[in-house]
């Protein structure tokens, strides 16, 4: 069909600061393979998830400073992945644009909807009953998903419904997104290539 999105729709982005150095490769027709390799542990495993359910191919590679903290690890690791996405998706053309997903893990309940809209927002409802899970702050996750929603220009709310468990929480909240954002990057058959928008164009 004349327009419609058709691989390779990929970017690679690399970033580097006094504080972190990080490079992300991402390609969204791809079958959920990642190499994540952060310094985080817990980090690496929900980045994992997000690769897998999304089904985006995912490559990021970070060295920070982790003697100081998880912050700006976390946080430059969000914004280079955004970066990614934006960079991939173009002008987003023939896309579904709008992706919602409402995941259970165990007793947690998170719901995630996201509009690749070109105005970033992020609006997170997801408290944690601890500081930390393992030895990654839990404060991070909303961070890490502002600088991503940012800097790709998606709009993104993230509820939890239910839940006590942090990893548990945290987890569910990685896999909606992830859910969420393979629905809204796929390709609409119905939509013949056009730019999802009344308006003609979808930035900011």
């Amino acid at each position: 069909m004349d327009g419609f999105p058709t691989p390779p729709r990929r970017a690679e982005i690399a970033r580097e600061t006094a504080e972190t150095a990080i490079r992300v490769a991402i390609d969204l027709d791809g079958t959920g393979q990642a190499d994540i390799a952060t310094g985080i542990g817990f980090l690496d495993h929900m980045l994992t998830a997000l690769a897998r359910h999304s089904l985006i191919d995912m490559t990021v590679v970070a060295k920070g400073d982790l003697h100081i903290d998880f912050h700006h690890t976390a946080e430059d690791v969000g914004i280079v992945i955004g970066q990614a996405l934006k960079k991939a998706l173009g002008d987003k053309r023939g896309i579904r644009r709008y992706g919602a997903a409402l995941l259970p893990m165990d007793e947690a309940l998170a719901e995630c909807a996201i509009d690749i809209s070109g105005r970033p927002f992020l609006a997170w409802s997801v408290p944690f009953a601890r500081d930390k899970v393992g030895e990654m702050d839990t404060e991070l996750f909303e961070e890490f998903f502002r600088a991503l929603t940012f800097n790709a220009g998606i709009t993104l709310h993230m509820t939890l419904k239910a839940g006590t468990n942090a990893h548990h929480v945290a987890e569910a909240c990685f896999k909606a997104a992830a859910r969420a954002l393979r629905a809204a990057t796929e390709p609409d058959p119905r939509a013949g290539g056009a730019i999802p928008s009344t308006k003609g164009i979808l930035e900011a």
